[in-house]
């Protein structure tokens, strides 16, 4: 189990955590480069202006600054100031540096870019499970120049559902929605504030239908039938395309609800035509639509769903832009920390040994040091992770050390230059040579399995 963090919000893991969290990162970016996606990394620092260029969570970012400033310098002054949209800060997600990185980097680009980005991110939240000021985030998304296919918004959700589906977690349900077919449903019912009714759909889960409806009405305007028609959009949620029928049967007519009724049955169909029982049309999801245009995702274990969304993103045709240059994008973003802070909470999955080290080297004497190094050179050779006791102890004394760290095999070499190897879990020992002995493919790697 992962243990508390001396400093709130700021988690770090022991040997055997880390080894699951790399086996996390490790399978979502062979998982990504399969599909085409070039790693690239950002700067972790922005200007206070290019962070906050839409207002966004001013209150979470962390200002830059330091202790004794030089003249000149732009972080001597109060970071937190928006004042000064040329202060540092640390950022907050990863959208937003590659917004910044496409237009600056936009001639050396092929369009439409394939990117996936694995990096630290840093947000001033109150830190809870699933909640932290310092976590990893793995992000991916396709960028066009002008324009992207639609089909691109397809890819994405696949993706992740074949990234997700390779880790050790439990069952999950990527839930999509589409900007487009609510705002053109409101649209349609004769509530011309969309973004009041999202943010008043989006508390459904919170405060109740009930609650919701009284909003609609004495914050927008809405009547009885109105706010009831809003509500019951919300309430459809199908794990196939039936969605189309029942939306329809509320017999509302609107050409971008029609738009977007045609974009999520698209998604809907190719994700449970690939990814069976992984999705879900899920109507009631209105946070973030009006940060997206179209497609919008969000993503829950399933059994765990108080842990919030551990992924999530969507269409935005407006992610950057350059003079009349415009570069529309669909992407999303895995929340790893959030992810591996469940894993080992719950213990989901644990790692076969809390070293990557197969095998110890045993000294006889001090001075077969160098020796022993040989040996150590061989077996690293092909691929065999191996140490070289510091000091000859008794072999008794290096066989409770490699237990302790965690290292299944210990090598002994006598005076006559005869080789074994010992597994000491079973106690096992056996004549070895070290240019062709292989420990079992189990024990070659350290291997992470679910509970």
């Amino acid at each position: 189990m992962a243990r508390t963090a001396s400093l709130s919000g700021f988690p770090e893991w022991l040997p055997q955590e880390r080894l699951v969290e790399l086996h996390v990162l490790d399978t979502l970016r062979k998982t990504f480069e399969l599909h085409g996606f070039s790693s690239i990394e950002t700067r972790a620092v922005e200007t206070v202006g290019q962070l906050l260029r839409k207002g966004e969570i001013d209150k979470e970012v962390y200002g830059l600054s330091r202790l004794q400033d030089d003249e000149g310098d732009p972080a001597k002054q109060n970071p937190a100031d928006k004042a000064d949209p040329n202060a540092l800060a640390l950022h907050f997600d990863l959208t937003v540096p590659f917004a910044r990185y496409v237009v600056e980097n936009a001639g050396y680009l092929a369009f439409p870019f394939r990117r996936y980005q694995i990096q630290k991110v840093w947000r001033g939240e109150r830190p809870q499970e699933g909640r932290a000021r310092e976590f990893t985030q793995a992000d991916i998304d396709v960028v066009g120049d002008g324009e992207l296919p639609f089909r691109y918004d397809v890819e994405i959700a696949l993706v992740i559902a074949e990234a997700l589906s390779a880790l050790p977690i439990p069952d999950f349900r990527l839930r999509i929605n589409n900007r487009k077919l609510a705002e053109g449903f409101y649209r349609g019912i004769g509530l011309s504030d969309t973004a009041g009714v999202l943010r008043s759909i989006d508390k459904l889960e919170k405060i109740g239908a009930g609650r919701v409806a009284e909003l609609l009405k004495s914050e927008l305007g809405a009547t009885d039938e109105q706010a009831g028609l809003a509500l019951k959009l919300a309430g459809i949620r199908t794990e196939d395309t039936s969605f189309v029928q029942q939306v329809r049967a509320l017999g509302v007519s609107d050409e971008l609800l029609e738009e977007g009724l045609n974009e999520l049955e698209q998604v809907i169909e190719a994700v449970v035509q690939r990814a069976p029982g992984k999705v879900v049309a899920d109507l009631s999801i209105a946070r973030g639509l009006d940060y997206y245009t179209g497609t919008v995702v969000e993503t829950v274990l399933v059994g765990h769903e108080q842990l919030g969304s551990i992924c999530s993103g969507g269409r935005y045709d407006a992610l950057a832009s350059k003079g009349n240059r415009k570069f529309p994008g669909v992407g999303l973003s895995i929340g790893v920390t959030r992810l591996v802070s469940r894993i080992l909470s719950q213990e989901l999955a644990t790692a076969s040994r809390s070293v990557p080290t197969a095998v110890l080297v045993a000294l006889t004497t001090d001075d077969s040091w160098s020796a022993a190094q040989d040996i150590a050179a061989q077996l690293r050779g092909r691929g065999i992770a191996t140490e070289v006791a510091a000091k000859a102890e008794k072999f008794g004394k290096q066989i409770k050390f490699a237990d302790r760290r965690g290292i299944p095999f210990v090598w002994f070499t006598d005076d006559d230059g005869k080789h074994q190897v010992k597994d000491i879990r079973t106690g096992e020992q056996v004549d070895a040579d070290p240019a062709v002995w292989t420990p079992s493919e189990e024990d070659l790697y350290v291997r992470v399995t679910t509970a």
